[in-house]
Formats: C-alpha cells, sequence, structure tokens
C-alpha cells in the first residue's frame, strides 16, 4: 500500500496478500442499531480490531450535527488505542457499501494519515471470497503514534455549503424522498438545503456493495454538474453518508469537500433556509 495509490480502494484478495503490516479497523455501524460490535464479535477479519464510530470518529452530538468532528485530540487518543500509527498503512471496512468506513477514511485522512484503503465490498465482498474470519475479541497490540494533524481535507461550514449550493455543485446524499421533504425519519425538520442536488449514495455501488468504476462514477457526476474546474461539496443526514460521497467522488477523481455537520447541523439554526420537492 502507497500514500500515492491511484485508487483510495482495497480488494479483498490484496488485504489478504499483505500479511500483517497493516492496521485493519472494522467500522461497521448501523443508525438504527445493532451495535456494531456484536457483528464484530460473530466474526471478522483476522487482526482487525472493532472501532466504534459513534464513540472514535464523532463528537457527541448537539448543535454541530449528529456526528460533529471529534476534537484532534480526542481522535488522536481513540487511533492510538486502536494501534493506528502515521507510517503504517490502515485499512477500514464495514458490512458491505463502506458507508461507515468512508466516515473512517475521511476522517483519519482529514487529520492527515495519508494512507488509509477502504476494502471494497466490506465483510460481505471477504468472506464471498472464501477468506478467513476471526471470532475473538481482538485488542490492539502496542499502542499506535499516530499525531492528528486537521486540514487534510476539504472540510464545510453551513456558510461555505450555502455559497457553493449557490456557486459550485452541493450534492445531497441522502434517498430521493428525504431530499425532497416528504419524509424525515430522523431530523427535526424535512427538506433540503436550497440549490443542493440530490445524488443518492446507493447509485454509487453495485447490488452487492462493491463500488461502481471509475468511469460509471465520472459519468454519474458530470451528469450532476460535478465536473473538473467545478468547485464541489457533499451532506447527508449527519456526515456519514456523505463521506460516502466524498469517496466516490475520490475514486472518480474529483476532489469534493465534505459537509460534516450536514443536514442536522443546518436545521440547528432555524433562520438558515430550508427547500422541498
Amino acid at each position: 500500500m502507497s500514500p500515492h495509490s491511484s485508487s483510495p480502494l482495497i480488494q479483498p484478495e490484496e488485504l489478504a496478500a499483505i500479511g500483517g503490516d497493516v492496521t485493519i479497523l472494522d467500522v461497521r455501524w448501523r443508525l438504527a442499531g445493532p451495535p456494531g460490535i456484536e457483528s464484530y464479535r460473530e466474526g471478522h477479519i483476522p487482526g482487525a480490531v472493532f472501532c466504534d464510530l459513534n464513540a472514535d470518529l464523532a463528537a457527541p452530538p448537539g448543535p454541530d450535527g449528529r456526528h460533529p468532528l471529534p476534537p484532534a485530540a480526542a481522535f488522536e487518543s481513540a487511533m492510538r488505542r486502536l494501534g493506528v500509527s502515521d507510517a503504517r498503512p490502515v485499512v477500514v471496512y464495514d458490512d458491505a457499501d463502506s458507508t461507515s468506513a468512508a466516515r473512517a477514511w475521511w476522517t483519519l485522512r482529514y487529520f492527515g494519515h495519508r494512507d488509509v484503503r477502504v476494502l471494497d465490498g466490506g465483510m460481505r465482498a471477504w468472506t464471498r471470497a472464501g477468506l478467513p474470519v476471526a471470532r475473538d475479541d481482538t485488542q490492539a497490540g502496542e499502542p499506535g503514534d499516530f499525531t492528528a494533524e486537521p486540514g487534510g481535507m476539504p472540510m464545510l461550514d453551513a456558510d461555505r455549503a450555502a455559497e457553493l449550493a449557490a456557486r459550485g455543485v452541493l450534492l445531497d446524499a441522502r434517498a430521493p424522498e428525504r431530499y425532497r421533504g416528504e419524509v424525515e425519519p430522523v431530523d427535526p425538520v424535512a427538506g433540503h438545503i436550497p440549490g443542493a442536488v440530490n445524488a443518492p449514495t446507493t447509485q454509487n455501488v453495485e447490488p452487492g456493495g462493491r463500488f461502481h468504476s471509475r468511469e460509471f462514477l465520472r459519468e454519474r457526476f458530470d451528469a450532476l454538474g460535478a465536473v473538473e474546474g467545478v468547485p464541489v461539496g457533499a451532506y447527508c443526514g449527519s456526515g456519514v453518508t456523505a463521506a460516502h460521497e466524498v469517496l466516490a467522488l475520490e475514486i472518480a477523481g474529483l476532489p469534493a469537500a465534505l459537509y460534516v455537520g450536514s443536514w442536522s447541523n443546518w436545521v440547528a439554526d432555524p433562520d438558515r433556509p430550508v427547500a422541498t420537492g
């Protein structure tokens, strides 16, 4: 693995061939539960340690959103506890579609880790490839020496997201019915940021959970106006699925900024405008 790899993804067979010289984080998580640690204990990639999205990749919920960015010191401490080091490659994975793994990928990249890859297809692809599964409760060995230095990936706040929706392309990664404001199962207000374009993350992956090809994704984002030379950003409900959008854009060769607070932060201020339809 190299920080200069042309793709942020790694395939199961590639990961299996690396051997022990990599830190593997199991980032399985579901908004409605059950806790990802239960899936981890039922079976995980040998040597992987469990990374808790809520505790390790986000600060407590509040006005900044349901999954705000953790402070640098807290993130650094969590990653060191999980064995993450600056010079050691990291692979992150979840069940299949890389939604929560993408949040780990983005957060590590934002805080300065240069060699992070996402297991394409996650645990489902690993087991389908016939690769071994462990059922021990793996703990990280030696603590890592990761140093968190913010700013490694572009990030938006509410004001910059609004500006991007007006002058560039702001992609709303949520399901169409949430974008249109027809239903809102989580946040107190339904709708979307005015000027945002709906781009559900479910269309970034194939039915089995693996990402579509670079060419497919490039055509998809081109059709949405996300082309070279145009500033692009993404948001969702709380900055998790939007990280998946940023990952898909990266695969397509299109750098994009993440609005970490996303809709849950946007609607925390009743003076911010809301669009529907």
